[in-house]
């Protein structure tokens, strides 16, 4: 490329740099496929968004694209939107059907490249694309240690190479780099790389955050010899790059004789500090040397200069030897007495002082509130983003047949963007789902892509993203409000038929012994079956309603026949009753029901589905934790030993721990658990032990003696000695809140709003969707509170009575600090 061009381009670049309007008056031509392509110009880069005339204007797309207009047209490329009427067929990219839709991208009438549009989901996201495509010469994408070794090992002695990792394409660190590419990318050669792999063979230990490297190979001739590599500290955008690689052009060394107050670089003039080695002809050379090794690990942060002090008229300290002058104006040089060279980094790298241009552009990507993914989400669609996904074992959903598609046949439909790291990674899981159900069940597995077809995912109710939700005909949509992965979606599909129709007495007997439904002894662990007389019409009617508020989550059924007495005889309960078949004890317990409504019976299979003595998991936590007693845990590297889960059990018999929440955590199964115990203890303590956690108040944590065995007798009486605050704990947690860096991503929330849901009538993954039905939820939950409130008062009063914990505060920190 000519070098005039070059010139060219960087005075494109510093022209977008002192831009200061926005794109707002900018708007997104609308043009027919025959006028698009007659205002084609060779050679001229152009943007098309091909879609149907009918197309809503408020899609994501169209919106961003509308922003992307300024920014792409400073780089001389036109962006856009060509309507497609229906009876149109003079162009190729018009497709025949309304979720065909794509965007283009033209040099002259040469089509380069096409881009589905869930890849241009915000305005960075389009343009490092268009330019990604458009210097495809300029930066090579490499994925392998051989691919980089290759291009380094063409450029030795000849030029050298600008280094970049990020996360994904398309974020705005991908853009940053594009952006620096169309500036520098006739001088030096661009390589990129997503691949983590390729990051850490150069050397570097953090992957979770983009990097850029500056590898001088130009001045290294022999093949066998690697070029040095100098990484930018500050945060990947377009002005930091900017100013790295002007520092990579100056001169690494300068020697010089003048006040050091009067000197100046281009280093000054970039808000870096200048550090003078201070030297004398009779250590010149060894002064020059250190110099030259301070120089290069300075690179980037400060300017070196040598400052020969036999050829100065400016008194300098006669013990001097180094002498630092910052960037900010007006600011007197220090002269220092610095021992070693390390002394002298960590004097300027403590004392560094980037001066922040403003910069419109680039100014969200500082912000610590951006719209990032959680760091192993978004790691694993990375990760995984070349994994081809059976997407067939779904039907992709649009505005036209989504109603015809739901109204037809039950229908499992995932809302997703994709754009969202959480919708691509959940996508996996549904997919998954999909795969595990194939064959087994009648329902049909969907999705649409909100990204498209914003309008159907508003009138839905869509919100959030990623969403599930169950359609069955002449039924209300049924919502997915568990955990976003395989098991707990796999489990909400599984059970959402409850409560199932018992039609005998053998069937029932199968039932509860888990032989009817043996497949889904996997996702409920308890069986409920309600026992009802023909002519209890009211009793079966909310228990029925009881077991929709509980569909997804519980297993249910209801039998309801003339003989039904047979079965109450035999397990000596009166009608109306309920049934709890509790698989792993192989036990049957009897409750009668006379008197309840549905708010009590859901809140009695509720409180049934919580184990005695269960072990913690993030899964599960929130359902124990809003309890909100003390939790009784039990920490062991594996399974524990049998002895001391038949204490437990034998003390929670007696009701003795009716004060606590006893139960135990598996570090091999939720390694979580050794954060835990090291924020608790400061190191990690021997295994097992067994801790009291109060979080619901003080904080205070206390140890069960190490040099006790855990037996009944043992445990009683250092549960006495707590109560008589005769213990001291081994730390009181703090008050802190830990909040997420954005609301949506505050998924401990969403995991207790679930949980409250499924414990006050609202099953985990079941929410009804008529006003009719909410109104109903409400009416239940004012019920349960007033029923609940005496039981929660004598469970506070008994607390207080016995002087346990003194609370001095109240505090929202429960699962946060586990």
């Amino acid at each position: 490329m000519p070098f005039d061009f070059s010139v060219f381009r960087v005075l494109v670049f510093f022209f977008i740099m002192c831009i200061l309007s926005t794109s707002a008056g900018d708007t997104l031509p609308e043009l027919s496929p025959q006028k698009y392509f007659s205002t084609l110009q060779p050679g001229k880069a152009s943007l098309a968004y091909f879609c149907h005339a009918d197309f809503p204007s408020t899609s994501v797309v169209l919106e961003q694209l509308n922003e992307a207009v300024r920014p792409l047209q400073d780089y001389g490329i036109s962006v856009a939107k060509v309507n497609c009427a229906k009876e149109e067929e003079a162009s190729k990219y018009c497709g025949k059907e309304k979720d065909l839709i794509k965007a283009y991208l033209f040099r002259g009438n040469i089509l380069l490249r096409e881009f589905p549009s869930d890849t241009l989901f915000d305005v960075n996201a389009i343009v490092a694309h268009v330019l990604f495509a458009l210097l495809f010469n300029e930066v090579k994408y490499v994925t392998t240690q051989e691919d980089i070794q290759n291009i380094e090992n063409t450029v030795k002695g000849k030029a050298n190479i600008i280094f970049a990792y990020v996360r994904a394409i398309g974020t705005p660190e991908h853009r940053a780099v594009m952006e620096a590419a169309f500036v520098y990318g006739t001088v030096y050669q661009f390589v990129l790389t997503t691949e983590t792999g390729v990051l850490e063979s150069i050397g570097s230990e953090n992957i979770e955050h983009a990097h850029l490297y500056f590898f001088h190979c130009k001045l290294v001739s022999d093949l066998t010899q690697q070029c040095r590599r100098t990484l930018m500290g500050q945060p990947l955008t377009t002005l930091n790059i900017h100013v790295f690689v002007k520092t990579m052009k100056a001169p690494l060394l300068t020697e010089v004789a003048e006040d050091p107050q009067q000197v100046s670089t281009v280093h000054l003039q970039l808000g870096l500090p200048l550090v003078f080695i201070v030297s004398q002809k009779a250590t010149y050379e060894a002064d020059r040397r250190t110099a030259e090794w301070v120089a290069w690990h300075l690179l980037g942060k400060a300017g070196v200069l040598l400052l020969l002090r036999d050829s100065l008229e400016v008194n300098i300290p006669q013990h001097t030897n180094v002498v630092f002058k910052r960037a900010e104006k007006d600011m007197p040089v220090e002269f220092l007495v610095l021992p070693d060279v390390d002394s002298i980094i960590s004097h300027v790298e403590n004392n560094m002082h980037m001066e922040e241009i403003p910069d419109d552009e680039d100014s969200d990507m500082e912000d610590p509130d951006m719209d990032i993914q959680d760091d192993e989400v978004a790691e694993t669609v990375y990760r995984d983003r070349k994994r081809q996904l059976p997407l067939e074992l779904t039907m992709e959903l649009t505005e036209e047949t989504f109603n015809p598609t739901v109204m037809a046949s039950d229908s499992v439909v995932l809302f997703y963007a994709g754009w969202q790291a959480v919708s691509l990674a959940f996508l996996q899981s549904y997919i998954d789902v999909a795969d595990k159900l194939k064959g087994t069940s009648a329902a049909l597995f969907t999705r649409i892509n909100c990204a498209d077809w914003s309008d159907v995912c508003t009138k839905q109710n869509v919100t959030e993203f990623p969403a599930v939700k169950m359609y069955k005909k002449g039924e209300n949509p049924v919502s997915y409000t568990g955990m976003l992965g395989t098991e707990g979606l796999l489990r909400f599909i599984q059970l959402i038929s409850c409560p199932v129709i018992i039609t005998s007495i053998q069937e029932a007997e199968e039932y509860l012994n888990g032989e009817l439904y043996e497949g889904l002894m996997t996702y409920s662990t308890l069986s409920v079956l309600g026992l009802f007389s023909p002519t209890m019409t009211t009793a079966k009617e909310d228990f029925t309603e009881a077991g929709n508020y509980l569909k997804g989550g519980v297993l249910t059924g209801i039998y309801s026949e003339e003989d039904v007495w047979i079965l109450a005889n035999k397990y000596a309960v009166t009608l109306p009753a309920l049934l709890l078949a509790r698989h792993k004890d192989d036990k049957i317990e009897s409750i009668p029901l006379a008197g309840t409504h549905t708010q009590d019976i859901v809140q009695i299979i509720t409180d049934a589905s919580r184990e005695a003595f269960p072990e913690i998991t993030v899964e599960n936590l929130p359902n124990y934790f809003r309890l909100q007693k003390p939790l009784l845990i039990l920490f062991s590297d594996g399974s524990i030993n049998p002895q001391y889960r038949k204490a437990m059990l034998t003390l929670v018999e007696q009701k003795r721990l009716d004060s606590f929440t006893p139960c135990w955590l598996n570090l091999k199964n939720t390694p979580v658990g050794r954060g835990i115990l090291q924020a608790y203890f400061g190191l990690l303590p021997p295994l097992p032990l067994l801790a009291l956690v109060n979080l619901h108040s003080s904080g205070q944590v206390f140890a069960f003696p190490s040099d006790r065995s855990i037996t009944e007798q043992n445990l009683a009486l250092w549960l006495k000695k707590l109560e008589a605050g005769l213990e001291n704990p081994i730390t009181i947690l703090s008050a802190q809140e830990w909040k997420p860096p954005l609301p949506a991503y505050d998924f401990l929330s969403m995991m207790d709003a679930a949980t409250a849901q499924h414990s006050t009538g609202k099953a985990p993954g079941c929410m009804k969707e008529t006003d009719t039905q909410e109104s109903d939820k409400e009416q239940h939950e004012d019920k349960l509170a007033v029923r609940k409130e005496p039981v929660e008062t004598l469970r506070i009063k008994h607390w207080n009575r016995n002087n346990w914990f003194k609370e001095t505060e109240k505090s929202l920190r429960p699962h946060k600090e586990l």
